[in-house]
């Protein structure tokens, strides 16, 4: 008896293994990473450029299609080394992205700002917007994430290096609330990615 239900056990455990590993290699193909994080100093202030890589997974592109919005944040802080506490930080950048389909149109827009992009952003807030013909060109300007200005270069200084925090994420809280409540849990929403770096100040020619 024992030995049958050790066997019934074991068959349980395959069988769950076989239904969850398709759901992690899905996981690990769309998961995002930062290629690249380059800090840039200006005649008018101190800038980060980074780069991001992932997929998009086929339910968040049906999404899309049905000409329904999704959201992405990029966050910078940048701390200055402190040997007697922890690192204090001294400033910060965040750019929020929005990327539709416009059905009548068949073009792909994505706006960029720095605070959410909702219907009540307020006529004082820059909004820069582009059209793009295909999902992967509009993709591709998400993943480049251009000069994000972290503040004056005589409020942060001219360390030799300085400690990076970047991270990007597809925030769903944007999405509209049957479907925030529908993508709790799902693998393919998961889109987010962090990484801290030492990084020079490089000065633009």
């Amino acid at each position: 008896m024992a030995r049958c239900l050790a066997g019934w056990r074991g068959l349980a455990v395959a069988i769950c293994l076989l239904l969850i590993w398709p759901a992690v290699l899905l996981a690990e193909e769309h998961a995002a990473t930062v290629t690249q994080m380059r800090l840039e100093q200006d005649d008018d202030g101190v800038y980060l450029s980074a780069a991001v890589e992932f997929g998009v997974p086929p339910l968040v592109e049906d999404v899309l299609d049905k000409g329904i919005a999704i959201h992405f944040v990029a966050e910078a802080e940048l701390y200055r080394e402190r040997w007697y506490w922890t690192d204090r930080k001294i400033a910060q950048a965040v750019r929020h992205m929005r990327l539709a389909y416009q059905p009548l149109t068949r073009r792909w827009r994505l706006n960029v700002a720095p605070v959410p992009i909702t219907g009540n952003t307020g006529f004082g807030v820059l909004v820069n917007q582009q059209t793009f013909d295909s999902l992967d060109e509009a993709l591709d300007a998400v993943k480049r994430i251009g000069r994000m200005r972290l503040g004056d270069f005589s409020a942060i200084g001219d360390d030799a290096s300085n400690s990076v925090v970047f991270r990007f994420r597809l925030d769903t809280s944007q999405l509209p609330r049957p479907i925030q409540i529908g993508v709790v849990g799902l693998p393919d929403w998961n889109i987010s990615t962090e990484r801290s770096a030492r990084l020079p100040l490089e000065k633009l020619r």
